[in-house]
């Protein structure tokens, strides 16, 4: 027997506006029983609450990692203060003999050991941050909260490992005949202010290193060359003194933000380094610097919030 196709079954017309209606109604049905988007970005306020009421995780967070960064060693903790002394000693080595830098700065070892503590502060500060969201991502992809809180966190345990260096720091500043004055007070909002700038260019940093992870093999040669330029060997307005140099150059090198906080610490712990030797409107220069990293950085890393970890 001859078989006889049927007809094919018609496809049943498309009603116009179904489908707009059935994304209304499941959009309205998540909003009625509290559902979000998994992973979108808050608004910035609540972003900011948000931190705050993680603020004790930060601080666990960051003391942890200080404490399990040398675990292995077999000398531990005192590497936090070894490794900053031992890059002293060769700079004061090879700039302060060799060069003779020494003979035009008085007090040169506070001095240069002063520039070195500081500069490492923000050194450190933006190399953790570019590896803050990249070397993470087990944790940024399993939980979930702000990714602020790691290059937060990793900012503030630098400043735990520099307020360990600035023990010894006080040691060897008694050690060459610098007694405590009034004005080491200045060292407390000249750290506050520095540590507002390098957590705002870590979360830069942090976003940046997010999606290139080879920045951060680009990164040691940069701090490299800013620290050249920010006077932790030698004296900039030594340098400066004499030189016909275009006035855009002498503010890009005194106004750069690692030197002006490196020439605060210097003016509050060291006597013979006076006014004479700061840049005008340094505090303000301190300030403007703070404010404009800190803001700036914090949008530019919450802006990318929900991409964090995908990818």
């Amino acid at each position: 027997m001859p078989q006889t196709l049927a007809p094919p079954t018609p496809a049943p017309a498309r009603v116009p506006g179904a489908g707009a209606a059935s994304d209304t109604e499941l959009r309205a049905l998540a909003e009625r029983h509290g559902l979000t988007v998994s992973g979108a970005r808050p608004p910035l306020p609540e972003y900011v609450r948000q931190l705050w009421h993680r603020r004790h995780f930060i601080a666990s967070f960051a003391t942890a990692k200080l404490t399990a960064t040398y675990t292995t060693a077999k000398l531990g903790q005192l590497w936090q203060v070894m490794t900053p002394l031992l890059n002293a000693g060769v700079y004061f080595l090879i700039f302060g003999v060799l060069l003779g830098t020494r003979n035009h700065v008085p007090d040169y070892v506070p001095f240069l050991v002063t520039g070195v503590f500081v500069f490492t502060f923000t050194q450190n500060s933006v190399m953790a941050g570019t590896r803050a969201i990249s070397g993470n991502l087990g944790l940024v992809r399993a939980l979930h909260f702000p990714r602020a809180c790691l290059p937060i966190s990793f900012c503030l345990m630098q400043l735990q490992q520099l307020l360990f260096s600035m023990g010894v720091l006080m040691v060897i500043l008694l050690g060459f005949g610098q007694l405590p004055t009034w004005s080491w007070l200045l060292v407390l909002p000249a750290l506050a202010l520095q540590f507002v700038f390098n957590t705002g260019l870590a979360m830069v940093m942090a976003r940046l290193g997010s999606k290139t992870p080879d920045l951060a093999q680009l990164m040691p040669f940069v701090m490299r060359t800013w620290m050249y330029a920010s006077g932790v060997m030698f004296s900039l307005s030594v340098i400066l003194k004499g030189k016909h140099l275009p006035k855009i150059v002498e503010v890009l090198l005194t106004g750069n933000p690692a030197a002006v906080y490196i020439d605060l610490m210097r003016f509050a712990l060291i006597d013979s380094f006076t006014r004479r030797e700061l840049p005008h409107h340094v505090w303000a220069f301190a300030v403007g610097w703070a404010l404009i990293a800190g803001v700036i950085g914090f949008v530019y890393f919450w802006k990318a919030e929900e991409r964090y970890g995908r990818g």
